[in-house]
């Protein structure tokens, strides 16, 4: 599914703790949404990496009780201790942890309790792991565990992410660059034992070295060594059109008398920094002027823009252009 779809699903299940395992290639965002899950329901989140843990980090540590003469089990100070009322327990990389610390996680998800511990009762519990088929280390999960859950699969979409991105004011030559080539956004091969690979983590990392402003020469190692040498390459290539374009200023005041640029890379950058500059609080001159200029463009950047204004709930139909825009483009919507 893809990742909107999958926190939704994330969304409605925690909120009634039925315990979830969100399956996904590595570098797709997991971490992330269940993080902005617990962020937009206003609850906290504990993110536990099994991977890192033994047995007893789970379970808690015996101490000898003077007052009764038994042994108790110290929780462990990581876990909910009832001080957040409501929130999410993370494990991420279930299924790279020993099975030992997987046995110690199944009695706290079967029971929601382990040892002396007990889980609050207004938190869920998320779980997530790479794929068996991911080249990653993983162990296969014990089927009583296994069946703990209900199981959601992720795959990385670009439109999804496209979305996610430009709120996240991700550098526009990047958005733009994906939108040219979608293949670009997840690049994983398992038969390819590069260290380098594009993943919308790896992307992240791109738009933090760009706006670093490292030195020019450095700049192609940099991001060759987040997204890999051929990726890197192509996608400094595509960035170089970014000085030929129109001032986007110009164009949104009504005012430019540049041409159209001619190249497709150039097209889709240009397109991308144009609805990147208007929202909801765009007046409507600026938007009729943005959709004046798209008149000249060739028909599928046209409706490149006005079906991302769309999705965004910009509306169009009041403007004085608009006529003519269905006129010149309504057989290309879709």
């Amino acid at each position: 599914m893809n990742p909107q779809s999958a926190k939704r699903a994330i969304d409605h299940l925690t909120k009634r703790k039925v315990p979830i395992f969100l399956w996904g290639p590595p570098g797709i965002g997991k971490s992330s949404i269940v993080s902005q899950i617990a962020k937009e329901q206003g609850i906290e989140c504990i993110d536990l990496r099994l991977s890192l843990l033994d047995p007893t980090d789970l379970r808690g540590i015996p101490f000898f009780n003077q007052d009764d003469n038994s042994a108790v089990w110290a929780p462990a100070s990581f876990l909910p201790d009832g001080s957040k009322k409501k929130g999410i327990l993370f494990l991420d990389e279930l299924n790279t942890a020993a099975p030992m610390v997987q046995a110690s996680a199944y009695q706290l998800i079967l029971d929601r309790k382990i040892g002396e511990y007990t889980l609050p009762e207004d938190w869920a519990i998320v779980a997530a792991g790479n794929r068996e088929s991911d080249r990653g280390v993983v162990f296969r999960m014990a089927s009583p565990l296994a069946n703990r859950f209900v199981h959601l699969e992720m795959e990385p979409n670009v439109e999804d992410w496209k979305i996610w991105a430009k709120s996240a004011n991700i550098e526009t030559s990047i958005i733009a660059f994906i939108s040219y080539r979608p293949d670009a956004l997840f690049a994983f091969n398992t038969n390819d034992d590069n260290k380098s690979f594009a993943t919308p983590r790896t992307w992240e990392y791109v738009d933090e070295i760009l706006k670093s402003k490292p030195d020019e020469d450095l700049l192609l190692t940099m991001i060759s060594g987040a997204i890999g040498e051929e990726l890197a390459a192509s996608f400094l290539g595509f960035k170089e059109v970014e000085s030929k374009l129109p001032n986007m200023d110009e164009i949104l005041r009504g005012s430019v008398k540049q041409e159209v640029p001619q190249e497709t890379s150039a097209l889709h950058i240009l397109c991308t920094s144009l609805t990147m500059r208007v929202d909801d609080e765009s007046s409507s001159e600026t938007l009729d002027n943005l959709l004046k200029y798209t008149l000249n463009l060739p028909g599928e950047f046209a409706v490149m823009i006005v079906q991302d204004l769309r999705e965004r709930e910009i509306s169009l139909d009041y403007l004085k252009s608009w006529p003519l825009w269905i006129k010149n483009f309504n057989s290309l919507l879709h």
